[in-house]
């Protein structure tokens, strides 16, 4: 250990030599030996930090910490590493910043294949089952690029603004699927008539092998024949013709000939002809004879096997060589220039255009030469250079605000539809939305200038980015506040109209009220304020008494007469009247002396009785005093009379003739001439606003009026308050109507018709206005629209192509065909070319291209043709059929005649080779129209938009019910039911019938029922008035607002009742009557009455007596030596004791003169709470509903309450008593509300009927929408469902190309070899409802190529048109490829009720049929090739075992789930045992074959065998569970067996054992257990039989002895 402590010392590790050393030896393993341990440091690094740098880019730095660690993980100094294997702690980065966003993205590599995880995880083995498919991963590459040139950068730059994409992603490995295929198709014939040959049956290929599954076993299956020997040789020979050689120039003449033919375009074609014999293998061709020539035809090349041409048998030699059209490949140029870039402007949106390029074609493809590629080429661009200006952008323009308008939110019952006349609150208005196309302005500011000076050009809606605006919305008309007054003031004194003119002797007298709420329009729109009446002697002031003082007797005496100071106060017109006026004098009293007779003092005078006098009323008012107390004795004032107690005066005796100024309403502001020039302005002011112009005038008319008289002369009111008649205004600035500029003309599409004349269309172009005029500025021009005839073309736009003569028909050249049998020089088959040319419409010459752009296909410029031989038959062209007397009645006919020496050949006359005549049945034009497919929806005629004057739109006026018309399609067929156009019927193509759209009804109100009484007949209650429900919303009316469970709406408002309308109104008191009668002093204990009357204060200040009672007092008359005291005065005020809660109420009484000393002049009594004394305080009420003008339908409107004054003990009293105290009111009495407004919902206009779903067919459907412009808010009519409506299109034909099948494979007169097989193009109709685009022969009805002729030549999409193609016709003896099966139902490659699918599939196959067994190993491979599909059927395979129909033996076989026998798909695994290997075979029902070959029986059945040992039947046998320590159930249950043939082995979903009791051997008798349990079975009866018994006999027993015993003691008992 010192050592390895020195070791470490040496190497400078004071510090740490311990913890090395004890390192070191705890590495030692054996310590007896001595080894060198060095100390183990490596140099560590941390993670790189945050790039860090000033500029974005590649200029900046990270850097990471690195720090020296023993391979235990401590951390040590940096000394102790080698320095030179110490890493970087930093180094230079890319900096990222946010703008690199827009450089770089992460580049997504492909996916690889499906990789299994098995594979992936090691040691792991595939499962050996697949269900569904297995669990795989697949994996990407992902990296950071720079979207520029897509180079690789830094992922560190794409993960700062978005995590890196994922690398893996799991995936499913489908399972292998096997090849399918179908059963096999009964054996053909014997190949053979005698000797052996072969049968052969075949089967398709249903689904292919994929995914590595089971390749397709044979498809054909042999059977050797023999019918019976061969009396001669079995081999046969037939002549082969062989393929055509290419077309080549002959190369058998000179040079000379050879130029001198060069470059006709014509060549020679050859192909082989081979005698071969069925029972060998065909021959090669290398000691075959090849003729050719060098004429500029095709080369036919004519093979001779080795064998002798005489074993061939020949009928007509075939041709061999034939002339031919020189293949030529198209060329075409090199391509031109680029085009343009379409995108000529920075567009953030769509920054990317296409620009293309064109090459033109220098040779036409001739014969079999390659077709031209493509002319025209395009790719993506965007705009190079500096300066690219940004793109235009079409922004929204609206037109102004229309008026606002009320009437759109009125609903069907309201009666103010009927007069609209000043509806305000809330409303709707509305405005245009258009497209505005921006100009090419200098600067943003001069744009928005020219915005606002111009009205900009509408374009077409669908150039507009971003979303329509608003085309209207909610509006307020103010309502008018009416003015509201206070009552009448009392009249005032008769006055001068000038005090300062007092000449005249005539006065007015006035009253006047106040305004107590203010008007729309000020103050001019009140009634009257001041009325006059004319008075006399009238006056400029006046002394209004106040009061009177104390009477003060004069001479200083204590009583009689004295004076009483009045206490006055002048009432004056001007000022200074009153000071130059001496005041009244003093008004004469007397203070009664000791004997007299006392009075009280004069009450004051009541209300005047009237108004205003007249000849028959007058206006009275009175004042009453009593007798304090009666004279006493001699010498005393007597009393006087009873008369002499009251006073009446006249009141109010002018005249009932009032007069006012009546004024009428401000006229118009016009301008004023005495204004000044300054004030005018003009135009519109720069803001936009619309401020005064100028400053103008307003009169009015002023009258005199007589109160219900009428207008009298205006000397008759005064002129003081008289109203001006002109007053200053603001005049408006004018508003001209401005319209937008024309748009541009629509579109002019050309048509043209068949003869390539343009037809006559229409072209229209409109304007808007945007603004109304007012003010009496400009009206708006009355054309709006325009239409113009397009102008017609001169030349009808179109290219077709123009076919010119065929030319004479070229033989090949003698000298290659002389010395051919058959051979003649001047006839046979030939080849004529014709030339074409790319014309217009109207027939002038036009370029090529434009026909390979637009025309249809290029016809055909090359064709055989045959001149005849002398030994031809020749005949006349056929003639035109005749003509038919009538339609559907009789035929026609065609003949033509043999020419020339071939009247006189025999075969020539031979009618069924060469008919002379030809028949066919006269045209039958009968056709039959009939409806087709489903009525549409009900449409309203066109124009069912309301619009205004001006073109401004109003919305909501649309017509959304009443009549309209739906339809059916028409379609029409001729006689032989094929499809045609419906004009051929004398229809227009469609049956048209009346239908109804209910219109929309509002829910129904009734009209607002009277107002209640108020609920409090003292202070604040409420008031209510109701609406009930008449008829409920349907159809889509508007809603009713929320009934209660009565169906009825309420609106509540507070109300305010008069405390003060019930009063007592006492009369005065009586005249004494003393009870106690003194004569002479007549005083003492008396009696006073008066009546008191409850009255009611009634409109008008009238009052109404309700009841009346007497009141009586008792009370002592004064006497000459008492104090003579007046009538109490009123209680005071109670005063609040601190300590006590009561009230003291004092009384006073004054003291006329005193002879027994000073009498109680006061009264005190306690104040009680809620008795004599209250406290008064506010209570508020609770807020109205939402109050709007009666003019108004919703808007702004007022919510009120009301204050109540309330007694402490809880009566409401008359709100004075709170006024009173002065008590603070801290309520807000009025709130602003607003009552939703019921804004129906508000439809855009319908689309324009959009093309038709199907150009041809019966389906074919046209659609119209509109969208919601404004939803429905409030109560408004809601949305109407119907947001699409469909009509049908006429119905026309379906029209298209289609092949016929191919015909047999053709090889002239031989027997075998390569020919050609042929298939027409024909012209089909059908009504497109079935799969009639499709190919097959049995979609569709042939009609005349005619109807075809505007089509392009296409099939299935597919424009190459091949009618003929090359095709082997087998020798007899040879082994050859079936034609190509019919393509499979698509079948879905799926796990069924997985829910897993890879796709579907079809397929076709070929099979191999063999003719000779000596040539089955020479049979090509059989082939199948397989196309993807869709909607395929996901099946199920399993297998089926029983008995095959006519078939006696059982066999197991695959059935897929939808019933088809097939082979493959099957699971592997445990397949059922083929019944056919036992014998006898296994047909016992419920049986199957062992494999031990013996018939044994299904799970839950039992063999019962015959006594010979063979299987007799399958029994339904009983299951004993019985259950173990694993089964909760206690329970022994009965169920069938789940194998009777498996071990008694836990089963898949049970718990416990299951023991089977067979009760049958082997060999059919019962096993001994049987026995066993018969036997215990039968003692077990005989004991349950004797049970009964034995129970019965041992309860007896007992019984018997007990009484016994009881008769032996009983005598024994005492």
């Amino acid at each position: 250990m010192c050592f390895f402590f020195s070791f470490c010392a040496l190497q400078g590790f004071f510090q740490l030599a311990a913890r090395c050393c004890a390192s070191v030896a705890r590495r030692l393993i054996v310590f007896t030996r001595v080894r060198i341990v060095t100390c183990s440091f490596a140099p560590r690094a941390g993670p790189w930090g945050r790039c860090m740098g000033s500029d974005c880019g590649p200029g900046g730095s990270q850097s990471r910490a690195v720090w020296c660690a023993h391979v235990d993980g401590w951390t040590t100094l940096h000394t102790n590493c080698d320095q030179g294997q110490r890493p970087s702690n930093q180094r230079n980065c890319f900096r990222v910043c946010d703008w690199h966003k827009d450089l770089y993205d992460w580049k997504l590599g492909a996916w690889n294949v499906c990789v299994p995880v098995s594979a992936r995880t090691l040691w792991a083995s595939r499962p050996f089952t697949c269900s569904g498919g297995e669990e795989g991963i697949q994996t990407r590459e992902v990296g950071c690029m720079l979207k520029a040139d897509a180079s690789p950068a830094e992922d560190a730059i794409c993960e700062y603004f978005e995590p890196k994409p994922r690398l893996e992603q799991a995936c499913l490995i489908p399972c292998p699927q096997d090849c399918v295929l179908s059963e096999y198709s009964p054996w053909t014939s014997c190949s053979k008539t005698c000797g052996t040959g072969l049968r052969n049956r075949v089967r398709s290929v249903l689904v292919p092998p994929l995914f590595g599954g089971a390749v397709c076993l044979n498809l054909t299956e042999f059977q050797s024949c023999k019918p019976g020997p061969c009396a001669g040789p079995e081999g046969m020979h037939s002549l082969r013709v062989g393929p055509w050689t290419p077309c080549a120039l002959p190369q058998t003449r000179t040079a000379r000939q050879v130029k001198r033919r060069k470059g006709k375009g014509q060549g020679l074609r050859e192909r082989a002809g081979f005698c071969s014999r069925r029972s060998l293998t065909s021959w090669s061709l290398e000691s075959l004879l090849l003729v050719s020539t060098r004429l500029g035809f095709y080369l036919t090349t004519l093979l001779f096997p080795l064998f002798p041409p005489s074993l061939c048998t020949l009928r007509d030699l075939p041709l061999t060589v034939q002339s031919c059209v020189l293949p030529k490949d198209c060329r075409v140029t090199d391509w031109a220039e680029w085009g343009p870039c379409s995108k000529t402007c920075v567009d953030p949106v769509s920054p990317v255009g296409r620009r293309a390029r064109s090459r033109q074609v220098l040779q036409f493809p001739v014969g079999e030469g390659a077709e031209c590629a493509s002319l025209e080429d395009s790719q993506s661009c965007e705009p190079q250079g500096e300066g690219v200006p940004p793109c235009s952008t079409y922004t929204w323009r609206s037109t102004e605000w229309s008026d606002c308008r009320v009437d759109s939110l009125l609903g069907q019952q309201d009666r103010r539809r009927g007069n609209l006349t000043g509806l305000c609150g809330g409303g709707l208005q509305t405005r245009e939305v258009y497209f505005f196309p921006p100009s090419s302005f200098s600067t943003p500011a001069a744009a928005a200038k020219a915005l606002k000076q111009i009205a900009s050009r509408p374009v077409e809606n669908k150039l507009c980015e971003g979303s329509i605006p608003d085309r209207s919305q909610l509006c307020q008309i103010s309502c008018p506040i009416d003015c509201e007054v206070s009552p009448w003031g009392a009249w005032g004194p008769c006055t001068f109209e000038n005090c300062d003119d007092q000449a005249g002797k005539k006065g007015f007298k006035l009253r006047k009220r106040g305004i107590t709420n203010e008007p729309t329009g000020g103050p001019g729109n009140c009634p009257h304020l001041v009325e006059a009446v004319p008075c006399d002697e009238p006056g400029c002031y006046d002394w209004r008494l106040v009061g009177l003082d104390e009477c003060v007797p004069g001479d200083g005496k204590p009583c009689g007469p004295g004076a009483q100071l009045a206490r006055v106060q002048c009432e004056e017109v001007d000022g200074g009247l009153c000071a130059s006026s001496p005041a009244p004098e003093p008004v004469p009293c007397e203070v009664p002396c000791s004997r007299d007779c006392v009075l009280s003092d004069w009450t004051p005078w009541s209300t005047c009785s009237q108004t205003c006098s007249s000849k028959t009323v007058e206006g009275k008012q009175l004042r009453t005093r009593s007798v304090l107390a009666y004279n006493a004795g001699e010498g005393g004032a007597l009393c006087p009379n009873s008369s002499s107690l009251q006073e009446v005066r006249n009141c109010n005796e002018h005249a009932c003739t009032v007069y006012h100024w009546q004024t009428g309403p401000w006229g118009p502001c016009t301008e004023d001439p005495s204004a000044s020039t300054l004030n005018t302005s003009v135009g519109v002011r720069a803001g936009g606003g619309q401020g005064p112009c100028s400053t103008g005038m307003q009169t009015r008319k002023v009258i005199c009026v007589r109160v219900n008289v009428g207008q009298v002369p205006p000397k008759k009111c005064p002129d003081g308050p008289r109203p001006s008649t002109v007053r200053p205004c603001e005049l408006p600035c004018k508003k001209d109507c401005i319209v937008t500029p024309f748009s541009d003309w629509t579109s002019c599409p050309v048509t043209c018709d068949a003869a390539g004349n343009a037809g006559k269309r229409k072209q229209s172009r409109k304007r808007l206005i945007i603004q109304l005029p007012s003010n009496g500025g400009q009206d708006c021009p009355e054309l709006l629209e325009e239409e113009t005839d397009c102008e017609a073309p001169k030349v009808c736009p179109g290219f077709r192509w123009k076919t010119h003569k065929w030319r004479k028909c070229q033989l090949v050249p003698w000298f290659l065909r002389q010395g051919r049998p058959g051979a003649q020089e001047t006839c046979g088959p030939g080849l004529q070319t014709r030339a074409v040319s790319c014309r217009q419409l109207d027939g002038t010459q036009a370029d090529i291209g434009e026909c390979l752009k637009f025309a249809k296909a290029m016809a055909a410029i090359t064709q055989r043709c045959q001149l005849p031989c002398q030994d031809d038959c020749q005949l006349t062209n056929w003639s035109k059929f005749s003509s038919c007397t009538a339609d559907c009645v009789g035929v026609r006919t065609r003949k033509r005649a043999l020419i020339g020496r071939s009247k006189k050949k025999d075969k020539c006359k031979n009618t069924q080779m060469y008919p002379l005549s030809e028949t066919q049945y006269c045209p039958c034009d009968k056709y039959n129209a009939q409806p087709v497919g489903n009525w549409s929806d009900c449409i309203l005629p066109e124009g069912g938009r309301v619009e205004s004057l001006l073109g401004m739109k109003v919305q909501g006026d649309i017509k959304e019910c009443g009549q309209g018309y739906r339809y059916q399609a028409m379609v029409c067929y001729d006689q032989d039911n094929r499809l045609v156009e419906t004009s051929r019927c004398n229809s227009h193509g469609y049956i048209e019938e009346a239908c109804i759209i209910p219109c929309p009804s509002d829910c129904k109100l009734s009209e607002w029922s009277n107002w209640s009484r108020c609920s409090k007949s003292c202070g604040s209650g409420v008031k209510v008035r109701s609406k009930w429900l008449r008829e409920k919303p349907y159809n889509g009316g508007r809603p009713c607002p929320k009934l209660d469970h009565i169906n009825q709406v309420y609106e509540v408002v507070p109300c305010q009742s008069n405390c003060n309308q019930y009063v007592w109104v006492a009369e005065p008191w009586s005249v004494w009557k003393v009870s106690n009668v003194d004569l002479k002093e007549n005083c003492g204990e008396g009696v006073q009455t008066r009546k008191v009357r409850c009255v009611s204060l009634l409109r008008g200040g009238v009052w109404s007596c309700v009841s009346t009672s007497p009141e009586v007092t008792k009370s002592r008359l004064p006497c000459p030596e008492d104090c003579v005291l007046n009538d109490w005065g009123p209680w005071s005020r109670c005063s609040l004791v601190s300590a006590v809660r009561h009230q003291v109420i004092l009384c006073q009484k004054y003291t006329f003169f005193s002879l027994r000393g000073a009498a109680r002049n006061s009264q005190w009594r306690p104040c009680g709470l809620n008795l004599n004394c209250f406290n008064y305080f506010y209570n508020v009420t609770d807020w109205s509903t939402c109050q709007l003008s009666a003019n108004a339908v919703c808007g702004g409107g007022i919510k009120t309450r009301m204050l109540d004054c309330v007694r402490s003990d809880g009566k409401s009293v008359n709100i004075k008593f709170c006024e009173e105290l002065n008590l603070e009111k801290k309520w807000q009495m009025n709130v602003s509300c607003v009552v939703e407004c019921p804004v129906n919902c508000q439809m855009s206009e319908w689309s324009p009927w959009s093309d038709c779903s199907q150009t041809c067919g019966l389906d074919g459907k046209m659609w119209r929408r509109r969208a919601v412009v404004r939803a429905s808010q409030g109560d408004g009519r809601p949305c109407p469902p119907q947001t699409e409506q469909w009509r049908p299109c006429p119905v026309r034909p379906c029209y298209r190309w289609q092949y016929s099948d191919w015909s047999e494979c053709r090889v002239e007169s031989v027997v075998c070899g390569h020919g050609t097989r042929y298939r027409n193009l024909s012209c089909f109709v059908s009504d497109g409802s079935g799969s009639g685009s499709g190919s097959g022969s049995g979609s569709g009805s042939s009609v005349d190529e005619e109807l075809c002729g505007g089509l392009e030549l296409v099939i299935d999409g597919d424009k190459q048109i091949n009618l003929k193609e090359a095709c082997t016709l087998p020798c007899p003896g040879e082994c050859y490829l079936m034609e190509w099966s019919d393509w499979s139902s698509c079948v879905s490659i799926c796990v069924k009720g997985a829910g897993v699918d890879f796709g579907s599939v079809r397929v076709r196959s070929r099979a191999v049929l063999a003719q000779e067994p000596e040539n089955l190993q020479l049979c090509p491979d059989q082939a199948w090739e397989s196309q993807p599909c869709t909607g395929g059927e996901c099946y199920e395979y399993k297998w089926i075992s029983g008995g095959r129909q006519n078939s006696s033996r059982s066999s197991v076989w695959c059935q897929r789930s939808d019933g088809l026998n097939v082979t493959g798909g099957c699971p592997p695994l445990n397949p059922p045992v083929d019944n056919s290997s036992c014998e006898p075979p296994c047909l016992m029902p419920r049986s199957f074959c062992s494999e031990a070959g013996i018939c044994m029986c299904e799970e839950g059945f039992t063999e019962v065998l015959s006594p010979t040992g063979q299987l007799d039947q399958c029994a339904p046998i009983p299951v004993l569970e019985i259950p173990t320590a694993g089964d909760k159930k206690g329970d022994v249950k009965t169920s069938r067996a789940i194998n009777p043939t498996l071990p008694t082995t836990i089963q898949p979903g049970r718990t416990g054992r299951t023991w089977y009791l067979q009760p049958y051997g082997p060999d059919g008798k019962l096993k001994m257990w049987v026995y066993g349990v018969a036997a215990g079975a039968f003692v077990l009866l005989i004991f349950i039989f004797n049970s009964p018994y034995l129970s019965l006999s041992s309860f007896m027993k007992p019984k018997t002895i007990r009484q016994r015993d009881g008769g032996l003691d009983g005598p024994k008992r005492t």
